[in-house]
């Protein structure tokens, strides 16, 4: 009986996914369930709490700050998944024509990606500093401004440029992805396009767009997931700050948790983000039955 079951592919295949199914159920499933079961709790740092319903949901709801931090939220992942998509593609596409030290390029463009959030966020905050912002003394050296940008210490200074640290971290991902999907068209399309008169902006359009599409749906919803869950670059960079400019929903949750004490207040502003994160998982899935069409299908 032991050996039918291991001659049996189902059954042993379930056999290796088993510790991951483990790993996951330990360290993803609990969390969630422990999390979304605070939500519905007054739960403080220390105490038990009791269940309270829908008590910290309804007053989040009315929250001037948890509104302020979806608008930021949404804004924040809205802007900076459009630019990295753009920039990305725009770079995939340079990257798959035949460039001397095409490699090497390929190789320096992973760099933002692979370097650790902390010291982008850390390097970014250099950069953006009030008295010594590399930025600034660039640009008043070159007579485009008289005086220092205060990049962190106005609104929306600080949301634009936590969006460019974002986006310059994300764009590699995005641009590497794509890349792999331009390698599996086949050069015999453009040719066929090329012989019948069609522009490099018709080829892009009729072949590069259609045949790329289930990949950037793909990429497109990691992008939104990642941007849209951020926490280290915001927290490290600008802590919410000024006014509160910067928080996301993710730091809010943070700190109203942690900091504040408030661990069922904190998780229901953490469960309240799932909604948004699912609609981007049916985005990919939508974007995933074009395949159908692909490969000659209805779809």
């Amino acid at each position: 009986m032991l050996s039918r079951f291991f001659n049996n592919r189902n059954s042993l295949g379930l056999l290796f996914m088993l510790p991951t199914a483990v790993l996951l159920l330990v360290f993803l499933t609990y969390p969630l369930g422990l999390g979304v079961w605070l939500g519905f709790t007054d739960t403080k740092i220390g105490g038990s709490g009791k269940f309270i319903g829908l008590g910290n949901y309804s007053y989040l709801v009315g929250d001037s700050l948890t509104q302020l931090s979806l608008f930021n939220t949404v804004f924040y992942t809205t802007v900076a998944s459009v630019l990295k998509f753009v920039l990305g593609l725009w770079l995939a596409l340079l990257l798959n024509k035949n460039l001397p030290f095409k490699s090497f390029f390929r190789a320096v463009v992973l760099l933002p990606w692979i370097v650790p959030t902390a010291l982008s966020a850390l390097a970014f905050w250099w950069l953006y500093d009030a008295q010594f912002s590399v930025i600034s003394w660039v640009l008043v050296k070159l007579g485009l401004i008289d005086r220092y940008i205060d990049f962190l210490g106005n609104p929306w200074n600080a949301r634009l440029s936590t969006i460019a640290a974002n986006v310059w971290r994300g764009v590699p991902f995005v641009a590497i992805s794509l890349l792999a999907g331009l390698q599996t068209i086949s050069p015999s399309l453009y040719e066929a396009a090329a012989i019948d008169g069609a522009t490099p902006w018709q080829q892009f359009r009729f072949i590069t767009l259609p045949l790329l599409t289930p990949i950037i749906a793909v990429v497109m919803t990691f992008s939104v997931l990642f941007t849209f869950t951020d926490f280290q670059l915001i927290y490290v960079l600008t802590r919410g700050g000024p006014l509160n400019a910067t928080h996301l929903m993710a730091t809010l949750s943070f700190q109203r948790a942690i900091p504040g004490g408030s661990l069922g207040e904190g998780a229901a502003l953490a469960t309240m983000m799932i909604p948004f994160l699912l609609a981007a998982i049916m985005f990919s899935y939508f974007g995933l039955q074009r395949r159908g069409w692909q490969q000659g299908g209805d779809k």
